[in-house]
């Protein structure tokens, strides 16, 4: 009884236990993603015109990525009440708006609407801070892979809801937005004490990288069965007992991960796994603490003296000479020969506030770039559900579901390819930033043309390019300006996804397309007013996509700047590895 009982205590404080738990979290918090099938079902209960729809999706926007509160209570709150307040604000958001969608609630102005819808998603931003927090300090010399599985599964939520969905088998299309406001608050209340940080975090174990390989090989497997289902779901007519078998399955491989923790927690005359302080902490007395003070100016004053070219030698000839030139700036402060100058403020790769990153011109640089590359690549997410009925597609839901798997593979991939960048090669990780850039920019082009298979290439190269972004910055952030406010810089660079789509799809992709119905249905003259205004051709979004285009070339040019700014610093942070 003592051995089982203590084998369950270290399996509820295995930090493995928790990076699954926080996996199924996310597999149902990427709510936002499901907008482009919401959108069609709203527009026509309520006769709302596409500006009206882009304002809701502007909406969603703000309360996906506006995560201010989100982060202060992870750092003042337990997690467990973070993620509790999450999962009030999805019931009563998508909860309200299916009783207004149904008719079992007077319908709201438009403004009460966005506040619904705002409210209904921003409890998306309390799961994803605690998932990526606790996850991240569980395991801090992995942030790239944790990052983009875990992100990758909140991209792939849409496609495993749709799913979900399908096997319910509802004629009742407004019966999704019910299960969007029930279903992520269930689950997230079923693991609400488990995603947190636990002790231990600080060592690695031999196993990290045998379940590492496991958690990517169900991540692909995961991907491609989710893209074959809804390709046969889309040309075959399968009946519904063939569906909810296919969705046992994938409950199947949602749940496989819990092997990891269960085996390295109740493996059979296991030998203790070889162990290694990776972050041994600094103690912090009073004693040491004017010492420590005083070696960590002179450190930083060794990065302010260091002749330029001391960064472009050999490895070891550099800590030879940092080394020759640290001991003499030891010596002469001793001495009193020098002065070490105060320091005003962290350097890159140390730990930032929120205040001293925003006067960072690197922070700024990340920023805008992300704001181009992902605030594109959200309005053609939101906009998904018109743009392929103007090319005359009957079922959206293949489309939300296709780039909602690629989401979820730019993210995993992302954050497995920008982690050797960084690891083997100690190259900065904003590189592989621009190379996702540069893949929507095509794929922008590619809907602007309207080519035969555009939407189905288009989804492709969108759901990658946009879901790279979300494994690549939080992890090229927590690299640049540390992990101490990981939560509120995080927070910070996720409002870039709003005020991209309010840009791009609330001003641009909207006006144009209703400016383009107005004309087909003869400057509203023949226009129906109980039916809401639609654009039909490749007209409708070839101008917004062109400009999106245009704008993801901006920000790969201004990823390679923040990419020749960090050299040294990557330099710095990953170069001993290479030796």
């Amino acid at each position: 009884m003592g051995r089982a009982q203590g084998n369950l205590a270290s399996l509820l404080n295995n930090r493995w236990l928790v990076f699954v738990a926080a996996m199924w979290v996310q597999a149902v918090a990427g709510i936002g993603y499901l907008f482009g099938s919401l959108s069609p079902v709203i527009k026509s209960a309520l006769g709302y015109n596409q500006r009206q729809i882009a304002g809701l999706g502007v909406a969603k926007d703000l309360g996906d990525s506006i995560g201010f509160l989100a982060g202060t209570l992870c750092e003042v709150l337990p997690l467990w009440a973070a993620l509790l307040v999450g999962a009030l604000q999805n019931f009563v958001g998508y909860g309200w708006v299916w009783l207004i969608v149904t008719g079992r609630a007077p319908p709201l102005p438009l403004w009460a609407m966005c506040v619904l819808i705002f409210v209904g998603t921003n409890g998306e931003t309390y799961f994803n801070t605690a998932a990526l927090v606790s996850c991240v300090q569980n395991f801090p010399k992995s942030r790239g892979p944790i990052v983009g599985i875990l992100k990758g599964f909140a991209g792939l939520s849409g496609a495993i809801l749709t799913q979900i969905f399908a096997m319910v088998h509802s004629p009742d299309h407004a019966a999704l937005i019910f299960m969007v406001a029930v279903g992520p608050s269930m689950v997230v209340i079923a693991l609400v004490f488990i995603v947190r940080p636990v002790s231990g975090h600080r060592q690695a174990h031999s196993s990290d990288a045998s379940s590492f390989l496991f958690v990517y090989t169900i991540c692909m497997v995961l991907a491609a069965y989710l893209l074959g289902v809804m390709l046969l779901e889309d040309f075959l007519d399968l009946s519904h007992t063939i569906i909810v078998l296919l969705t046992a399955i994938l409950f199947f491989l949602l749940l496989l991960p819990i092997a990891i923790p269960l085996w390295l927690t109740f493996q059979i005359d296991a030998v203790s796994p070889a162990e290694e302080f990776l972050l041994p902490a600094v103690p912090k007395t009073e004693t040491t603490s004017k010492a420590g003070e005083q070696a960590e100016a002179i450190l930083s004053e060794l990065e302010d003296e260091k002749p330029k070219e001391v960064d472009l030698l050999p490895p070891s000839e550099r800590r030879r000479r940092i080394a020759h030139l640290q001991a003499r700036l030891f010596q002469a402060a001793a001495e009193g020969a020098v002065r070490v100058k105060k320091r005003r403020g962290p350097h890159r790769g140390e730990d930032f506030t929120l205040s001293q990153a925003l006067i960072k011109a690197d922070f700024w640089l990340m920023f805008i770039s992300l704001l181009l590359g992902s605030g594109s690549g959200l309005t053609v997410i939101d906009n998904l559900g018109q743009m392929s009925e103007s090319l005359g597609y009957q079922d959206t839901h293949i489309f939300v579901s296709m780039i909602s798997i690629w989401n979820f593979l730019g993210r995993v991939g992302g954050g497995y390819l920008s982690e050797i960048i960084v690891r083997d090669y100690a190259f900065p990780r904003p590189a592989a930033m621009a190379v996702s850039q540069v893949i929507m920019a095509i794929g922008h082009l590619f809907f602007a043309m309207a080519w035969p298979g555009t939407m189905h290439v288009g989804t492709l190269l969108i759901g990658l390019g946009y879901g790279a972004h979300w494994a690549i910055v939080p992890a090229a952030a927590s690299e640049l300006f540390g992990l101490k406010n990981f939560g509120a810089l995080y927070n910070f660079l996720t409002v870039a996804n709003p005020a991209g789509s309010l840009i791009f799809s609330g001003l641009i992709a909207s006006s144009i397309y209703d400016s383009e119905a107005e004309k087909q249905a003869g400057g509203g003259r023949l226009h129906n007013p109980d039916e809401a205004l639609k654009c039909r051709g490749a007209v409708c979004f070839f101008l917004s996509s062109l400009i999106m285009s245009g704008l993801c070339v901006i920000a790969v040019v201004l990823s390679l700047v923040l990419v020749y700014r960090t050299i040294v610093v990557y330099r710095n942070l990953y170069g001993r590895a290479l030796v």
